[in-house]
């Protein structure tokens, strides 16, 4: 009695059966059947899908998450029921910035306010950041003011300096120099015949700065703390908006917000960059998973496609697999077959699928192939993130439905009993 074959030469054989089984002979080559190609698109066309979407939607964020902390404070503090004013705020600047983890911390002030010139005129939110060198600076934008890409230093005119975003120079044609008027309307002022008039002054546009945020480039403008409390009246007390600080560790921000609001008394306020944001991040995050489930199905309707052209194989090959069994293969060996040739359209599928995905992210984030309209999206490029996780999550996704796809008709194959198998033509 002749001895079982090693597992390896096993495995050889039934691969060799699946990989007959998966071709079909034309002109004296081998191609994939009709049915294997569709199937195999299936899951290449759904893989690449996914790893482009995905890729996109993470860039997205990754993208709007630079942006937006490279313009806000990563932890803010206000004083509670002060409409926006905080006095005697040393102290909590001094204790704030001596919480571990804080890198950077300053006062400012905000404000809506109102550019006028030439008869045109623009809405935009007014910062005041401190030039002082004892305040490093609460932004990223601050540090740079501080180093002095972005001019704040004082004006040959003696009027207080302004600096713009890009967009809001562009829509209101300001240069570098041009005076301008700006109205405050938080500080109304009895003017002649008793009605309230808002406060003017006049500054010098010192340079135009660009975040790639549209909202900050069309709405931010910066001056000097000392100009900003003098436009709203606030220098005599030295009274400021509220605190911004930076952290070393972004993503850490809503915990270290918690711990100063435990150290600091009731009357502040503090709110990370992930709160006040909380609400885009989610609608991202949503949008993100809802494609995701959406391309999904792409990757299930090719599994389908497996499970058809297995089951088409078996129903082909019947009198084939009854001569195996007569032959001395067993149920686990024809299951094999089927499971090996399902598992190659899956592996193959996912692999092209997935290198595709990538390469495409890789040319729309190098080329900047897709340009969006940044009113709507925030951004006016189309940012693309590759995470590994992202991948690895959608390339274990597809093999697991790919494998599965394989189970109904392989144990339909291997239940075939050689008799009947054999008489079936």
């Amino acid at each position: 009695m002749s001895s079982p074959p090693p597992s390896g030469g096993r495995f050889r054989l039934d691969w060799f059966i699946a990989r007959h089984y998966l071709a079909a002979r034309r002109r004296g080559g081998r191609l994939l059947s009709l049915i294997t190609g569709i199937a195999l698109a299936g899951i290449t066309v759904g893989v690449c899908a996914l790893v482009v979407v995905t890729g996109v939607m993470s860039g997205m964020q990754e993208d709007l998450r630079e942006k937006i902390l490279s313009s806000t404070a990563h932890v803010t503090i206000f004083e509670s029921g002060s409409d926006l004013r905080m006095s005697d705020w040393r102290p909590v600047l001094d204790s704030a910035r001596a919480h571990p983890g804080v890198v950077a911390g300053s006062p400012f002030i905000f404000s809506s306010i109102r550019i006028v010139r030439d008869g045109n005129s623009r809405a935009v939110d007014l910062y005041g950041v401190p030039t002082d060198p004892e305040f490093a600076g609460g932004t990223t934008l601050e540090s740079l003011i501080h180093s002095g890409e972005y001019d704040l230093a004082p004006r040959p005119s003696g009027m207080p300096p302004i600096l713009l975003g890009n967009r809001v120079a562009e829509r209101l044609q300001l240069e570098v120099g041009d005076r301008i008027t700006v109205l405050a309307f938080e500080n109304l002022r009895e003017r002649m015949g008793g009605l309230p008039s808002p406060a003017v002054g006049f500054f010098e546009v010192s340079g135009t700065f660009e975040t790639g945020m549209y909202d900050y480039d069309t709405r931010n403008v910066y001056t000097t703390l000392e100009a900003a409390q003098a436009l709203l009246d606030l220098d005599v007390d030295d009274v400021v908006s509220g605190l911004g600080l930076q952290i070393a560790d972004p993503d850490a921000a809503a915990e270290l917000a918690d711990a100063l609001d435990d150290r600091l008394d009731s009357r502040h306020v503090v709110m990370s960059w992930v709160t006040t944001n909380a609400g885009l991040f989610s609608s991202l995050k949503i949008q993100k998973l809802a494609m995701g489930l959406i391309l999904f199905l792409i990757v299930v309707v090719a599994a389908f496609n497996i499970v058809s052209t297995l089951v088409m194989m078996v129903a082909d090959r019947t009198r084939e697999i009854g001569i195996l069994k007569s032959m001395g293969m067993t149920d686990g060996g024809i299951l094999r077959i089927f499971v090996l040739q399902g598992a190659w359209i899956g592996v193959v599928g996912t692999a092209v699928g997935t290198t595709l995905g990538v390469v495409a992210c890789w040319v729309l984030d190098r080329y900047e192939v897709i340009r969006i309209p940044a009113e709507v999206y925030f951004v006016d490029r189309l940012p693309v993130s590759v995470r590994l996780s992202d991948v690895a999550v959608i390339v274990a996704a597809s093999l697991v439905i790919s494998f599965l796809a394989t189970l109904y008709p392989a144990l339909r194959a291997a239940r075939l009993q050689p008799v009947d198998a054999i008489r079936h033509l």
